[in-house]
């Protein structure tokens, strides 16, 4: 859900979504494909995949949903240390998954992913202008 979000809050910009245990190639559940249609978001293509080394390198900030993602994925990518962050970091909180819950728990996890990405504003639009000022010198220049 959050990765649907972000995605349409900076249309210019590459978000990708991935998981520690992903069930490779399972869908959205739907009650998260219905709620983010009603905020102008189609996820009905998603599919979950594996984190990688591969998409560490390409990110430039790596957002989860739990502090002990976090510390995990450092301690299996150290690379990752520096640029990965929770979601909710400014507000000093976990987004548990949804998963398996109810309709009203993908709903409190739907707003606390709002909350999230709204505390992460001003420094995201600092980097993108950051990152269109360079863009302007250098060619293929864009925020990730």
């Amino acid at each position: 859900m959050a990765a649907g979000l972000l995605q349409r809050d900076y249309p210019g910009w590459q978000v990708s979504s991935a998981g520690l245990a992903a069930p490779v190639g399972a869908a959205a559940d739907p009650r998260a494909v219905r709620m983010l249609a009603r905020e102008g978001c189609d996820i009905g293509r998603h599919r979950a995949r594996t984190v990688d080394a591969t998409l560490l390198a390409a990110a430039d900030v790596v957002l989860v949903m739990e502090a002990r993602q976090r510390d995990t994925l450092e301690e299996m990518y150290p690379e990752a240390r520096g640029k990965t962050y929770r979601l909710c970091e400014f507000m000093d909180a976990d987004v548990p998954d949804p998963y398996g819950c109810s309709q009203k728990m993908f709903e409190l996890v739907l707003e606390l992913i709002r909350q999230g990405i709204a505390s992460w504003a001003p420094q995201l639009e600092a980097h993108g202008r950051t990152e269109r000022q360079g863009a302007e010198n250098e060619s293929h220049t864009y925020p990730r």
